[in-house]
């Protein structure tokens, strides 16, 4: 990471002799910038930098853009301005390595990875504005991002926090019950255009009536299931309603289902109106003659959730399982509570159903 900033960094300042710190090359001056001005404004005379993010959790929509906001001011306030280092990058909740957003020195900025051309620095010099514009929302942007800003040999830094409208879904694999690791929970969540769910994600779908007896991975590597009914089966009576936790567990052993989390959609899902039912390999072809695809759990989901997808027949989805989403329940259709019903994995050339695809936008 050094080395990267150290390229945006002219020639010059790359000298022995010159104090190295938190990433950076520091000099008394920079392009005539003078780090103090007489007045007791040195990076350490009586003068405090002061970081502000909004405490609130910002919510948006996947393919959108939102600006992560981020200001710093110092105590007393200054006579005349003077230089900072910018940086920003994503906190990890899975026990992998920080991601490196972006780094800015005056006018020269450079981003990283998966955001190199999505991400902006919004610069105010007057309200000393550094916020950080992220475009075309990726499920996985959402999480914990901070803000640093660097002064001289001080640095101080906020954070923010960001959700993607979206729904949680438990899911488990065609094996059967508790056939995941860790790492095959992330795939199977993946190839359903979704991710492995945060505990913050699950605790929101708890708290909206999520019901679920099976345990499941989190995106920190715990397995918790949600619980809103006490019952027997489910832990017993004797517990509270609430999100029930085994705590973290071995990524490499442990098998269980998994929790996964799909935002909301671009494109459209929808029932293929056809005279006949389809194996899946007909369903596959039928999608594709109407100019789409099969649909994915995670878009199925996502209908139901935020297009309010009402359809009473099963249909085949992209993994080979049958399903149909209810947002109106009515007699002769499931259970009375809005959801999506499964009907597991029926033989792919034997069964056959209705198919439901999915057309991007």
């Amino acid at each position: 990471m050094g080395l990267l900033l150290l390229a945006l960094l002219p020639p010059l300042l790359c000298v022995s002799g010159l104090p190295f710190y938190n990433g950076f090359y520091y000099s008394n001056s920079l392009h005539g910038w003078n780090l103090g001005n007489g007045l007791g404004e040195g990076p350490f005379h009586r003068v405090k930098l002061v970081v502000e993010t909004p405490e609130e959790t910002l919510f948006s929509y996947r393919g959108a853009n939102v600006t992560l906001p981020c200001r710093y001011y110092y105590k007393p306030a200054l006579v005349s301005p003077r230089p900072v280092r910018v940086k920003w990058w994503k906190l990890s909740e899975n026990g992998a390595l920080d991601q490196d957003v972006l780094v800015a020195i005056g006018l020269r900025h450079r981003s990283f990875g998966d955001y190199q051309g999505r991400v902006h620095l919004w610069q105010d010099d007057e309200e000393h504005k550094v916020s950080l514009e992220i475009q075309d929302l990726r499920l996985e942007d959402h999480g914990r991002y901070r803000c640093e800003v660097i002064d001289g040999l001080e640095d101080e830094s906020g954070l923010v926090d960001l959700e993607l409208r979206g729904v949680v879904f438990p899911y488990q694999s065609r094996q059967g019950r508790y056939q995941l690791t860790f790492y095959e929970a992330q795939q199977a969540c993946q190839e359903q255009d979704a991710v492995v769910a945060s505990f913050e994600q699950l605790f929101r779908a708890w708290e909206e009536g999520l019901d679920w007896c099976n345990a499941g991975w989190l995106q920190d590597a715990s397995v918790q299931y949600p619980v809103t009914l006490a019952r027997q089966p489910c832990g017993g009576l004797g517990l509270a309603p609430g999100v029930r936790s085994y705590g973290p567990r071995n990524r490499r052993l442990h098998r269980y289902d998994v929790f996964c989390f799909a935002a909301a959609l671009k494109g459209q899902v929808y029932y293929l109106q056809r005279p006949e039912k389809l194996t899946l390999a007909e369903a596959k072809e039928a999608c594709q003659e109407d100019g789409a695809q099969v649909a994915k759990v995670g878009q199925l989901f996502a209908a139901w959730k935020f297009r309010g997808l009402d359809h009473c027949d099963a249909g085949w989805l992209a993994d080979g399982s049958a399903r149909y989403p209810v947002a109106h329940p009515r007699p002769n259709c499931g259970p009375l509570e809005p959801g999506v019903r499964s009907f597991g994995f029926p033989d792919p050339q034997s069964r056959k159903y209705g198919v439901y695809c999915y057309r991007p936008r």
